[in-house]
């Protein structure tokens, strides 16, 4: 790098900084508002769960729960920033259910950002616009990311790329200037470097808690900024830095970047993993057309592309076929093919423990037989010359389902996508639909409503009326 030549961390601190209201175009703030309602209703659906059930003993124990000056806990409570943003994402994260974007090879879920800007913009006392400003910024910086410096094939979690997004959208929420955001960018994409193995069978409660490490950590640091630490601003192009341990030479230009790349994730029809949902669509299609019992499958084939595969197939990240906790369950194509065949769904009541033990589902996921579409020895240029279907991935999520009963018939389905997918996004009727089911345990129908149309109203309301709203919500169903 030339002498007085801009670092990469400050060419996207000065996107960072720049970024304003105005800029957000009209669809893409109605999208971002449908992803923070899902976030929510997935947060709030997730109270109940063990892990999450786990953190909140420790911050009582801590003696922090009810600091009079800090952020919101969803459920009641206040902590510091940095714990409140884990206590947040953890709750968006654990059911599984929130959103994702695609690449080829790559996969993030930018809903991780939420609960970090929300503290941050608690903390700052902003107004709507600001925090959708902020929600903008990260979902932006972690999707091209994604885009451009891909890490899985590296051994490196996505969380890595989230790093990056929540220092940048925590900056944006508390008006640092540039210096600042382009340290907390430097330090947090330092620090918060994770390893992909988190994803891999057999699974571990850490799954779902991987990407809150992270959004506390990064709002942590990005504060240190704010009070004038500094970090190795060569954080991208220095030695031993991002760039050269990926041995990729990735350039993103941010001052031609926009803020609209929300239009480009894509949200959940099913409490499964995201590349599992166009065959759970066509096994539930299947179902409803010819109505037949779970009990009456003899063997289900299964043909998916090859990411699905390596994922949730039985592929690169391990066997999944051992299941017995939710978090294996999730991810595990085997076990949800399986319990969408015998319930008619895929929600949260299908990955409880007790669901998961039953001896029907365990014996029929041992009959759900998964392939890739081209099998994954083949070098790429020859999968892609052999099979086109292939390379419908992430256009498409292309797969093959037959059903082969006892009775001797053979059913089968092809799918392209599901409801939820950019061909067949998710309306905010649908996105409300989503949001009852998930958090009528445990908010009423009048607090509902209230979460509803505070989202929907974002902009002309205080974040502290939409964390004051999320404090009622009940954590015990």
């Amino acid at each position: 790098m030339q002498t007085g030549e801009r670092t990469e961390a400050e060419r996207l601190a000065a996107f960072i900084v720049s970024a304003s209201y105005d800029r957000i175009s009209p669809l893409a703030r109605q999208r971002l508002k449908i992803h923070l309602l899902d976030s929510i209703g997935c947060a709030i659906g997730a109270l109940g769960g063990e892990p999450i059930r786990k953190i909140r003993e420790q911050y009582e124990d801590f003696g922090v729960v009810e600091m009079s000056h800090g952020c919101t806990l969803i459920g009641g409570g206040k902590t510091a920033p940095d714990r409140a943003a884990f206590y947040n994402t953890a709750l968006i994260r654990y059911l599984d259910f929130m959103d994702s974007y695609l690449v080829a090879g790559e996969t993030c879920h930018p809903s991780d950002n939420i609960g970090a800007v929300l503290a941050a913009c608690e903390y700052a006392e902003s107004a709507g616009k600001d925090f959708l400003t902020a929600l903008a910024v990260a979902y932006q910086v972690e999707c091209r990311l994604t885009d451009e410096a891909p890490i899985l094939q590296k051994g490196f979690d996505h969380t890595t790329q989230l790093a990056y997004s929540v220092a940048a959208g925590v900056s944006k929420a508390l008006g640092l200037d540039e210096e600042k955001t382009a340290n907390a960018v430097a330090i947090a994409g330092t620090d918060f470097t994770s390893l992909a193995v988190v994803r891999a069978a057999p699974g571990s409660m850490w799954k779902g808690l991987a990407s809150a490490a992270t959004a506390m950590g990064a709002t942590h640091s990005t504060f240190l900024a704010m009070r004038g630490v500094t970090g190795p601003m060569e954080v991208f192009e220095g030695p031993k830095g991002f760039r050269e341990t990926l041995k990729s030479k990735f350039s993103i230009d941010w001052s031609r970047e926009g803020l609209d790349r929300v239009t480009g994730a894509i949200l959940k029809r099913y409490d499964a993993e995201i590349h599992t949902q166009s065959a759970l669509e066509g096994a539930l299609e299947l179902k409803e057309a010819h109505g037949f019992g779970g009990e009456e499958v003899d063997r289900v084939e299964v043909r998916i592309f090859p990411t699905a595969y390596a994922i949730t197939g039985g592929g690169e990240l391990g066997d999944r076929t051992r299941v017995a906790i939710k978090e294996q369950a999730d991810h595990s194509l085997p076990y949800l093919i399986a319990v969408a065949l015998l319930d008619g769904r895929v929600t949260p009541e299908q990955l409880l423990p007790a669901r998961i033990a039953r001896d029907d589902v365990q014996r029929l996921l041992r009959r759900v037989e998964v392939r890739p579409i081209v099998p994954l020895e083949k070098p790429r240029a020859i999968v892609e010359h052999v099979d086109p279907t292939s390379r419908r991935y992430p256009q498409e999520m292309p797969c093959h389902l037959a059903i082969c009963l006892k009775d001797g018939r053979r059913l089968e389905i092809e799918k392209r996508d599901y409801e939820g997918f950019r061909t067949r996004p998710l309306s905010w009727a649908q996105a409300a639909e989503k949001f009852d089911a998930l958090t009528s345990p445990y908010a009423n129908e009048a607090l509902r409503r209230e979460l509803q149309q505070a989202v929907a109203e974002i902009e002309s309301i205080r974040v502290s009326d939409l964390t004051g709203m999320l404090a009622l919500v009940s954590w015990k169903s």
